[in-house]
């Protein structure tokens, strides 16, 4: 039995304009690239000196930064530190005043944490000479100094509040506290404690119960603190006990003679 023939007429012709159709499109892709090859060569002819002299700028201002304004401030940067040193070291030798004039430049005219230091040290020398308001205004300088590391601000928050407790109504104490009071903050302890002893003038025991529980079960809170916390819990009947054993061990090492006060 024959077979039917393939080649017939409509198959070659099917198959020309396949090879054709591949033949375009192969063609068209030469031009294609011939015209992207073209238009770049034009560019670089037209922008290639340009773009070089600007990246060659660029390299140059960075090399600039680099071994000469980076060094320019480290240089200031070393002093203001070893002013402080300086300053730290009068005081601690019991030359307060000497120290805190030391402390006076650095805190009208440095930069950065220097800066903020000097200002907190200034406020404390100031709140331990019996200076309450004039240490408060200073620890509210920095409080509200955006250019001051958060963890400086946020001290200078409580120690603000702590000189001027007495004084401060209850609500301004919870407002400015608040945001400070919370497990992930630094100083959630003591922010936490100041706001509770705020919440009792308020008459929210049950809220001050509550905080000062959560405080007491905090690994990040000093264990003189949570103890305290612990105690004050109680007090408001809040149970904040999770450990008896743990709770009868600390009373026997405080209670225990010769042991140091808790801090």
């Amino acid at each position: 039995m024959a077979l039917t023939p393939s080649n017939t007429p409509e198959n070659s012709t099917d198959k020309r304009k396949e090879r054709a159709a591949a033949q375009e499109d192969v063609l068209l892709r030469e031009v294609d690239e011939a015209v992207r090859q073209d238009e770049l060569s034009s560019s670089l002819d037209k922008y290639g000196k340009p773009l070089l002299a600007i990246v060659v700028l660029g390299l140059a201002a960075f090399a600039a930064y680099l071994f000469i304004w980076v060094p320019s401030r480290e240089g200031p940067r070393e002093a203001q530190s070893e002013t402080l040193v300086s300053a730290l070291d009068q005081i601690e030798a019991g030359n307060i005043q000497t120290g805190s004039a030391t402390l006076d430049g650095l805190a009208a005219e440095g930069e950065g944490g220097a800066k903020t230091a000097a200002m907190m040290l200034q406020a404390g020398i100031a709140q331990q000479q019996g200076k309450a308001e004039e240490a408060a205004k200073i620890f509210a300088a920095v409080a509200a100094d955006e250019d001051a590391p958060q963890a400086y601000r946020d001290l200078a928050v409580i120690r603000e509040i702590t000189a001027t407790f007495d004084t401060r109504k209850p609500e301004d104490i919870v407002a400015r506290l608040k945001p400070l009071a919370v497990p992930e903050n630094a100083f959630y302890g003591s922010a936490g404690e100041l706001l509770a002893i705020a919440y009792l003038e308020q008459g929210k025991r049950q809220e001050a119960g509550d905080l000062l529980a959560a405080i007491s079960k905090s690994d990040d809170v000093p264990d003189s603190l949570r103890s305290r916390a612990r105690q004050m819990a109680g007090q408001l009947g809040v149970d904040a006990i999770e450990d008896v054993d743990e709770v009868l061990e600390e009373s026997r090492i405080e209670s225990a003679p010769g042991a140091p006060p808790a801090q």
